[in-house]
Parts: structure tokens; C-alpha cells; sequence
């Protein structure tokens, strides 16, 4: 299975992300699970959640150096978004 590089993320209330990809998918993925992981408490602090940004090639997204999630990890565990 391919998986589709990322477009765009933008932070959402509640520790979630929006997931834009370049297959034109959009996909809504829930951090809190991330947050009892010793590598992700960063992600506590709202400020440094909101400054996620994607990884060159659309390859994943990212915080810092240290904080970062893959493209599978956000098209497997994302939710798609069904449009009205």
C-alpha cells in the first residue's frame, strides 16, 4: 500500500491535528494518546503543539528534532474526514 506524502497540518483544540495529503485525503489525528509517552511531553505545552510543522517531501510532521510522527503513523491512526 502507498502511502501518500503530507500536504499541510494545522493544530486543532483538544490535541488533535488536521492532516492534509497530496492525494487530496484529510484526516483528523488524535495526539492524547501520545502524551503518556515519556517522548512526546512536550506536546503538554500548547505553544509548542501549535508550532508543528511538515517534515521536507511531506514525509512526516514535526516539532523539534525529537518530536516527530511518520506519514504512516498519521494515515493509519488518522481519522478521514467524510465531507457533506
Amino acid at each position: 500500500m502507498d502511502i501518500p506524502k503530507i500536504l499541510s497540518v494545522h493544530p486543532l483544540e483538544s490535541k488533535e491535528l488536521l492532516v492534509k495529503f497530496m492525494n487530496g485525503a484529510e484526516k483528523i489525528y488524535d495526539c492524547k494518546q501520545l502524551l503518556q509517552l515519556e517522548a512526546f511531553q512536550l506536546l503538554n505545552n500548547e505553544a509548542f503543539f501549535e508550532v508543528v510543522q511538515v517534515d521536507t517531501g511531506g514525509y512526516g510532521i514535526s516539532w523539534n528534532d525529537g518530536v516527530d510522527l511518520s506519514e504512516y503513523e498519521l494515515w493509519t491512526n488518522g481519522v478521514g474526514l467524510v465531507l457533506a
